[in-house]
C-alpha cells in the first residue's frame, strides 16, 4: 500500500473518533462535522507530504477544534452585532479553546454513537447512508456523489439537510437511547444498504464499487467490536464477508458479469470465507434469530459448495422459508422462488414466482423478469426465457447487468 493509501485509511479510521470528541465537548453536530472534514482534508494534504505526526488523532482534534472555535466565535460576533443584548455566558463557555487536545479525547471509541446519530429516525434512508459515509466513513462529498452517480452539489445539499435535521431534533451525543436495542436495526440497515450498493451498483458502468463494500465491512466490524452479544451484528458482518469473498470471480476479463453458478470458485477469497463461516457459527448460536443471521446462513451454504452442482438447495430453500415468514421483503420472495426451482423443479419455482407478480413493490423492477427468465430457461422454454431476459435488460440501470441480460436473450 502506498503512503497516500495508508494516510487515507488512517483518516477514515479516525474520522468518527475525532467527530465524537468535538460533539462531546461542543455539541452542534453540523458545525463539528464540517470542522472535522476540514481537518481531514488538512491531514491528507500535509501527512502525505511531510509524514504523520506522533499522535494523529490529537493532531486532528486540535485542528478541528480550532476551526470549530473560530467558526463559533465568528457566528457569535455576528449575533452580537444583530442583538447587543444577547447573553454571552453559555457561548463563552462553549467557545473557549481547549488548552490541550487530550482534554477532548474520549476514553472510548465513539464510532457506534456517531453511527447511531447518522441513522437518526428523522432522516430518510438515502440521507442516513450519505451522512454515514461522510461522518463515519470519512469519505468526501465528491466521493459519495460519485458512488451514487449524482451531482456533487446535490449530495452536498442532502448531507447538509441531514446534519441540520439532527441538530433540530435535539438528540444529544450522550443520549443512551442512541445505543439501545431498538435503534440497532436502523444502523445495521444502513450498513447493509452501503454494502449492497458497493457489491452491485444500482446504476452506471461498473458492476461493483469496492470502496463502498469495504467501508461497510469495516464499519460492521467496528459495530461488532462493541456489540459482541448481538447475533444480528455477527450475521450482518458474516453475510458481507461471505458475499464479498466472491468479488474477484464475479467479473470476466472485460468486466462482464459472471453469475454465481458459472464462477470459478478457486478464485473466491478463502480467508474471508473462513472468517465468515466462523461468524455464522457464532451468530446462529445466539438466542434470537434474525434476518441477517438467516441470510448469512444461506451465504454459508453457497460458500461450502466446492462446485455449483454441489449446492444444497433444499437447505437454502428451508432457510428462505424462514426468512420470508420473518420479513416482508419481496426480494427474499424472488430468491425463494429461485430456491424452489432449484430444489423442486422449474415448474414449482414458476408457481412460487406468480404469487409475487402482483406485488406493487416489484413493479418495474428488473429482477422479477430476470428470475422468471432463469426459471423458464430451466424449464426448457427458450423462447419465453429470451423475452423475459429482454424485458429485464430494459429495466435495469446497471450497464454490466444490462449487457449480461442482453447476452442471455441473444443466445440461440
Amino acid at each position: 500500500m502506498t503512503a497516500s493509501g495508508r494516510v487515507d485509511d488512517l483518516l477514515r479510521h479516525l474520522a468518527p473518533q475525532v467527530l465524537g470528541a468535538l460533539v462531546r465537548r461542543y455539541g452542534h453536530f453540523a458545525e463539528s462535522e464540517e470542522a472535522v472534514q476540514e481537518a481531514l482534508a488538512a491531514g491528507a494534504a500535509q501527512w502525505s507530504r511531510a509524514g504523520m505526526p506522533d499522535d494523529p488523532r490529537a493532531w486532528l482534534i486540535t485542528v478541528a477544534s480550532r476551526r470549530l472555535v473560530d467558526q463559533m466565535r465568528s457566528d457569535e460576533a455576528r449575533r452580537r452585532r444583530e442583538d447587543a443584548d444577547f447573553a454571552l455566558t453559555t457561548a463563552d463557555r462553549r467557545t473557549s479553546p481547549p488548552a490541550d487536545a487530550r482534554l477532548l479525547e474520549p476514553d472510548d471509541d465513539d464510532t457506534l454513537t456517531i453511527l447511531a446519530l447518522c441513522c437518526h429516525e428523522a432522516l430518510a434512508p438515502a440521507s442516513q447512508v450519505a451522512l454515514t459515509l461522510r461522518a463515519v466513513g470519512g469519505l468526501t462529498t465528491a466521493e459519495i456523489a460519485g458512488a451514487y452517480l449524482v451531482p456533487e452539489a446535490t449530495m452536498a445539499q442532502r448531507i447538509s439537510r441531514a446534519k441540520r435535521t439532527i441538530d433540530r431534533a435535539g438528540r444529544h451525543f450522550g443520549d443512551p437511547a442512541l445505543l439501545d436495542e431498538a435503534r440497532r436495526p436502523s444502523v445495521l440497515h444502513v450498513l447493509y444498504l452501503i454494502f449492497n450498493e458497493g457489491y452491485t451498483a444500482t446504476a452506471g458502468e461498473q458492476l461493483q464499487r469496492v470502496d463502498l463494500a469495504e467501508e461497510a465491512i469495516r464499519l460492521a466490524g467496528k459495530v461488532r467490536e462493541q456489540l459482541r452479544d448481538d447475533g444480528e451484528v455477527d450475521g450482518l458482518l458474516a453475510l458481507m464477508l461471505l458475499t464479498d469473498a466472491r468479488r474477484v470471480a464475479r467479473t470476466g476479463p472485460r468486466g462482464e458479469l459472471v453469475p454465481l453458478a458459472e464462477q470459478d470458485r478457486a478464485r473466491w477469497d478463502r480467508a474471508r470465507i473462513d472468517e465468515g463461516l466462523a461468524l455464522v457459527e457464532d451468530a446462529l448460536a445466539k438466542r434470537r434469530l434474525g434476518p441477517y443471521q438467516l441470510q448469512a446462513a444461506i451465504a454459508a451454504v453457497h460458500a461450502e459448495a466446492a462446485e455449483a452442482a454441489e449446492t444444497d438447495w433444499s437447505q437454502i430453500l428451508a432457510l428462505y422459508e424462514l426468512l420470508v415468514r420473518m420479513t416482508d421483503n419481496p426480494v427474499f420472495g424472488l430468491n425463494r422462488a429461485v430456491a424452489v426451482g432449484m430444489a423442486k423443479g422449474a415448474a414449482a419455482g414458476l408457481d412460487a414466482l406468480e404469487a409475487l407478480a402482483v406485488d406493487e413493490r416489484l413493479a418495474g423492477h428488473h429482477r422479477l423478469p430476470a428470475v422468471r427468465a432463469h426459471l423458464l430457461e430451466l424449464a426448457g422454454d427458450a423462447t419465453g426465457a429470451r423475452a423475459e431476459y429482454r424485458r429485464a435488460a430494459e429495466r435495469t440501470s446497471s450497464g454490466p447487468e444490462r449487457r449480461y441480460l442482453e447476452a442471455r436473450a441473444a443466445r440461440p
